[in-house]
């Protein structure tokens, strides 16, 4: 029944798009024509794979709306490959045919500047530095932890990704303008004010939808009108609710993937200002934002699939289609950014920035050594000895008890003589 509406649906898109171009003269602009060709054979790949491609986890608002974003992941990442195929100037002026304005060499801003919270050589306005980065980035920078923590829904590892985030500016403003940032814009404005209020606001929504009852009715069984309008609202919400627990220091298997996921996790975000950098686009570029809402829908998904992964390999044998999706889309930027712009990304880093990193990495490497390998061994030769000292003790005790035991003793000896009388 399904193939055959899926059928039914591509053959009428198919037979429209078909009536559409006999109706009108086509035109003699290969460019124009190129681009309306490109876009039917997209809509009629989405009309397919909507209705016939594999259900992921989410069910709501529809199966179909989830759908929908895989195939938009495939159609991205194929837009990445050919991107990835062509050369720097080539490249860079095909996206004037999504957008005529791109394609110029973006001017040079100063983003670091007066650091100052409070100016006194400003007459006017002594704390113009905090009015100026008050901009349309700071409710997007609040937005975003909120929708990032209803995906990864855990506190730990959102802070550990929001202060990694702030290192990594800190270590690479020497290669983008965009990461030079004054200290309190960094820890104050970032990661206490925008991430932190964004990742707690979203705990409180993960503790909300935790503690709700998840009892689906049909909405023609609902008699009234107030209860009709609910239940259309709640269609947006889960289907039934599961809470993450990562637990990344219960195996070694769990800590190298929520290792993982944190490097996945900051690849992408530095990948959407080095895209912007190497392909002359303005940060405030609908593309730009086009981007983050792709990412925020299939990264959900995403998310979900890993951890049933994890969770349950036995019932889960292999990772989700998205989650495969979201890697390789975020593997095929990072290529694009290394060939665009090699000069850039091996420009090498400070002595101490590198002092810094290395240390870090020693670190993180000594914990994982003790954690999974010298506390297990050290646990086990500590078991194995409690349990020679209590059968050493169980030993002594039973030689304690007289009479019982000396009989035990004495009864080898006994059969030694009889055998030795017979």
């Amino acid at each position: 029944m399904r193939r055959a509406h899926t059928l039914t649906v591509l053959f009428i898109l198919t037979c429209a798009l078909g009536y559409v171009t006999l109706l009108e003269e086509t035109p003699q602009d290969t460019a124009y024509n190129t681009k309306r060709g490109i876009v039917a054979s997209i809509l009629v790949f989405l009309c397919f794979g909507v209705t016939q491609a594999k259900d992921g986890p989410f069910s709501r608002p529809h199966p179909a709306y989830w759908r929908f974003w895989l195939c938009v992941s495939v159609v991205y990442e194929l837009f990445l490959i050919f991107i990835l195929f062509q050369t720097v100037q080539d490249g860079r002026q095909f996206m004037k045919y999504i957008d005529p304005h791109l394609g110029v060499p973006l001017p040079e801003r100063d983003y670091g500047g007066n650091c100052l919270i409070y100016d006194p050589g400003n007459g006017t306005d002594p704390f113009h530095n905090i009015w100026d980065k008050l901009d349309g980035f700071v409710p997007a920078h609040f937005f975003g932890w909120y929708l990032k923590t209803l995906m990864i829904r855990d506190w730990w590892m959102c802070m550990i990704i929001s202060v990694m985030f702030e290192f990594l500016e800190y270590s690479l403003e020497h290669q983008l303008p965009n990461f030079s940032e004054c200290w309190w814009d960094h820890w104050i404005m970032d990661v206490i004010l925008c991430n932190g209020l964004g990742i707690y606001c979203g705990m409180k929504t993960l503790s909300w939808l935790s503690l709700k009852t998840y009892k689906w009715q049909g909405l023609w069984n609902i008699p009234t009108y107030k209860g009709k309008m609910k239940r259309i609202v709640f269609q947006f919400t889960p289907y039934s609710w599961v809470k993450f627990e990562w637990k990344p220091a219960s195996s070694l298997r769990r800590w190298l993937a929520v290792c993982g996921i944190i490097f996945v996790f900051l690849l992408a975000e530095l990948n959407t200002f080095y895209l912007k950098f190497v392909l002359w686009m303005p940060p405030e570029h609908y593309l730009v934002l086009l981007r983050l809402v792709f990412f925020v829908n299939v990264g959900g998904v995403a998310m979900r699939e890993i951890y049933d992964f994890m969770d349950d390999p036995k019932f889960h044998k292999k990772l989700g289609q998205q989650a495969w999706l979201v890697a390789a889309i975020t593997a095929t930027e990072f290529l694009i950014v290394v060939k665009y712009d090699p000069y850039t990304l091996t420009l090498s880093l400070p002595f101490y920035i590198t002092q810094c990193w290395i240390l870090g990495i020693i670190l993180v490497l000594t914990w994982t050594a003790w954690r999974f390998f010298i506390r297990d061994i050290t646990l086990r030769y500590k078991e194995i000895r409690r349990q020679k000292q209590e059968h050493r003790h169980e030993k002594d005790k039973c030689l304690s008890n007289g009479d019982g035991h000396s009989a035990l003793l004495e009864e080898p000896n006994g059969s030694k003589l009889r055998e030795r009388k017979l």
